[in-house]
């Protein structure tokens, strides 16, 4: 059975919980690369399971999401309240083609997404962290909450590369 909209954000969410989310966000992209360094391509391009993503698909994910955190924040910022479009992940793996990019070149990307965000948040006021969008599918959105959200989102597709790696 699926998991629902809710029980995303709540396992999401429980990941961070007690944890400072920006610090999670710093740290991630260390992480990533310790864990993919020595790794051979076909290691990183090997499925876990029919249908599940590779190291190097979850890596492309992980730098198309981090470009599209930044633009939903950005926008928040800029029009307070303005409508956040959600996204198929299955679609963006297909149309982008994740299964064919270099797994380096994705962590490489990502990483300086992330300093470029990571720059942005650290440098807002804290009625910055208030300002919200509107979800299509999770309803109100704050900044602070989508940082946390990313952070949680960090530490789930960690996770993942972990237990595929380790088989």
């Amino acid at each position: 059975m699926a998991e629902t909209v809710q029980q995303y954000i709540r396992r999401i969410l429980g990941y961070v919980e007690g944890r400072n989310p920006l610090e999670v966000q710093q740290a991630t992209p260390g992480r990533l690369a310790r864990l993919i360094r020595g790794r051979s391509r076909a290691q990183l391009f090997r499925r876990p399971a029919p249908g599940k993503w590779s190291v190097a698909e979850i890596l492309a994910h992980l730098a198309e999401s981090e470009m599209v955190g930044g633009y939903r924040v950005r926008m928040i910022l800029s029009a307070g309240g303005t409508p956040i479009q959600a996204f198929d992940q299955e679609k963006w793996a297909k149309v982008g083609n994740y299964a064919r990019r270099d797994p380096r070149q994705s962590l490489e990307l990502f990483s300086a997404l992330r300093r470029s965000n990571l720059l942005l948040l650290r440098s807002l006021k804290p009625r910055q962290w208030h300002m919200y969008g509107m979800h299509a599918e999770r309803g109100k959105e704050t900044v602070a909450r989508v940082a946390t959200m990313f952070a949680g989102h960090d530490i789930n597709h960690t996770r993942q590369i972990e237990s595929i790696l380790r088989r």
